[in-house]
């Protein structure tokens, strides 16, 4: 046995008090009667009926000595040791987005927290207990506490994520658990199953439920006006009967719909229209509740609705760009020549110099510049001299995996043969980044200017070069365009676990993101492009301040599809190693018994003292 408080026993002091009070306490008591005859007689009658009456003052005292041992003991706090009697206890938690599902009116999670509250309750004192969760991270939560409360309370403080997770990390944390103690039980709380499964006990707490789901959603303008819906719908629970409606915007009746027969796991395509182009957002959803209502929905925005974009050509011969410009359809176009350009013209959202260079950048809007002549002031380059070459040579492409890189260079291809017969040799300022080069010289390159505006430059003369006419040179004049113009955030179906990518627009000091739960989190505007990884199913708001405006976008952000199928089987589940049968001591620090006898204890000696009152009346 030991004491948690030992100074406790300080209260036994009190003992020899109550012993001296006893000695020196008078033992008689004034009484006034009317003839000493019947106080006799009385004496006689008690003495003969009532034969404890001398003792009632010792027992009174030792009661009182009794009820300070108690005192002092509970107040000392004895903890017995229980030799080989507790358990060491690691619990997985599975936090999945499946762990979202609904059953029997909680979910999955839910009756997962459920179980191991259990098992911590109907432990034995002395117990330890480790919880590990898997979610958006692998979090150790608790780490062999052996105080139950405490457990209790941060397991209750865990929630389930959205995001497909596995216990790769999961099991690395255990099996240095195990490592560490052969003989800690080892529960898996999920809604998998697993073929194999070594040193650890299977809790799935998964049931039967339905549920469907919508994927792959995608929209695209017809070619007579409107838009048209296209995606896929599954069924995961067994075949079913289900009506895909679309809204738009915040209507609440839906523009068109469609009945589907769905057999489980297999996926039916669909078709929805809309007769407006002009809309803000399109809204997919299955009519049918079920039991994960997470994937039921999808939303996509147009992030262009509002958006108004004019440019300014400042060229001889402009076909070529007039033409890759036009492609953007809500982009107006203005041609110039280079003799009649001047200072004065202001307001466009892009200036694009080809062949000439102005005395004075354009601080108003993003700038591109196609073989110029010469270098300004306030741009991301400066011109040295042209490379004239004996024949015509290839373009690489930049090989970097970096993120601005790869969105520049979305759907180029290595074996596409871009070629120019010369170039301007130019040097790079303010962490442009190459796109193309030609022996080693940067020849397509994007950043920001001096004035926190776009900038591309192509340091060859157009004409001269195949570009035009290749598919690199039109993916990437496409891409370029995008990134001049850039909206927030770029791509659609984004899923939890997804970093998507939000574009910094010129001038922009803040950029503000708000989760569908209310948080709100600030990103980094350093660089041209920062990334955000989606953590929650629903709608995130993004908004940047520029200038004194706010420009927002709007992401939706859906269940990975990884885990909306509610029955899984996984291949296995392993911690190595030979477990121990050896046990921890337990112990027993229960003091409620020790009150029940202080409060007899009291109680007796009260009737005691009503006793002697008694009898001297």
């Amino acid at each position: 046995m030991t004491l948690l408080h030992p100074l406790g026993l300080l209260g036994l002091l009190a003992i020899p008090v109550l012993v001296l009070i006893y000695i020196i306490k008078s033992k008689y008591t004034e009484q006034v009667i009317s003839s000493t005859y019947l106080w006799t007689l009385s004496e006689r009658f008690l003495k003969r009926k009532n034969p404890v009456s001398r003792l009632t003052g010792i027992i009174s005292l030792i009661l009182q000595i009794l009820a300070v041992i108690f005192i002092s003991i509970a107040l000392a706090h004895p903890v017995f040791t229980l030799p080989g009697k507790a358990n060491d206890y690691c619990f997985i938690l599975d936090g999945s987005g499946s762990m979202n599902v609904v059953q029997s009116g909680k979910t999955r999670f839910e009756s997962g927290k459920d179980y191991i509250s259990g098992v911590i309750s109907s432990a034995a004192d002395g117990s330890t207990f480790t919880l590990i969760t898997t979610g958006n991270t692998t979090d150790v939560v608790l780490r062999q506490t052996d105080d139950k409360k405490a457990a209790l309370r941060g397991l209750a403080g865990t929630e389930a994520a959205f995001v497909s997770s596995d216990f790769t990390q999961a099991i690395a944390v255990a099996q240095n658990f195990f490592d560490e103690n052969p003989a800690c039980k080892f529960y898996l709380v999920t809604d998998k199953n697993y073929e194999i499964i070594e040193n650890a006990e299977l809790i799935n707490v998964a049931e039967s439920v339905s549920n469907y789901a919508v994927s792959d959603v995608n929209y695209a303008f017809g070619a007579n006006g409107g838009a048209v819906v296209t995606g896929k719908a599954f069924s995961y629970g067994g075949d079913a009967s289900i009506t895909v409606r679309l809204f738009v915007d915040d209507g609440a009746a839906a523009v068109d719909s469609v009945s589907l027969e769905l057999v489980r796991y297999e996926g039916k395509e669909f078709k929805l229209e809309c007769e407006r182009d002009d809309f803000a957002s399109l809204r997919v959803e299955i009519a049918q509740d079920d039991d994960l209502p997470l994937d039921n929905k999808v939303v996509m925005y147009n992030a262009r609705s509002d958006a108004q974009y004019k440019s300014l050509i400042i060229s001889e011969t402009p076909f070529f760009l007039n033409s890759a410009l036009a492609s953007m359809g809500n982009l107006q176009r203005e041609i110039v020549s280079p003799d009649k350009y001047n200072e004065d013209m202001k307001g466009y959202g892009l200036y694009v110099f080809e062949n000439c260079t102005p005395e004075k950048m354009p601080q108003d809007g993003a700038v591109w510049f196609i073989n110029p002549d010469k270098g300004v002031d306030g741009a991301g380059f400066s011109r040295r001299d042209t490379e004239a070459l004996s024949g015509t040579v290839e373009l690489e492409l930049n090989s970097s995996t970096a993120s601005r890189v790869r969105n520049l260079l979305k759907g180029t291809v290595k074996g596409d043969a871009t070629s120019v017969k010369e170039y301007v040799k130019c040097g790079l300022y303010r962490s442009f980044i190459t796109l193309m080069s030609c022996n080693g010289d940067s020849v397509v390159f994007a950043g920001s200017n001096a004035y926190g505006n776009r900038e591309v430059v192509f340091a060859f003369d157009m004409h001269k070069s195949d570009f035009a006419l290749s598919y690199n040179g039109r993916v990437l004049m496409h891409n370029l365009i995008d990134y001049t113009f850039p909206v927030l955030v770029d791509g659609e179906n984004a899923y939890c676990g997804d970093a998507i990518s939000v574009n910094v627009l010129a001038n922009c000091t803040g950029i503000r993101v708000e989760t569908p739960s209310g948080k709100s989190e600030y990103l980094d505007t350093s660089d041209a492009v920062s990334e955000y990884e989606l953590t929650e199913v629903g709608e995130y708001v993004i908004t940047a301040t520029v200038g004194n405006n706010r420009q927002s976008a709007k992401v939706y952000s859906q269940l990975p599809v990884a885990e909306r199928i509610t029955s899984v089987t996984e291949a296995s589940f392993i911690i190595s190693g030979v477990p121990s049968t050896q046990k921890r001591d337990g112990r027993y620090e229960d003091l409620l018994y020790a009150f029940i006898i202080l409060a007899v204890i009291v109680v007796a000696d009260w009737m005691v003292y009503c006793y002697e009152q008694y009898q001297l009346r």
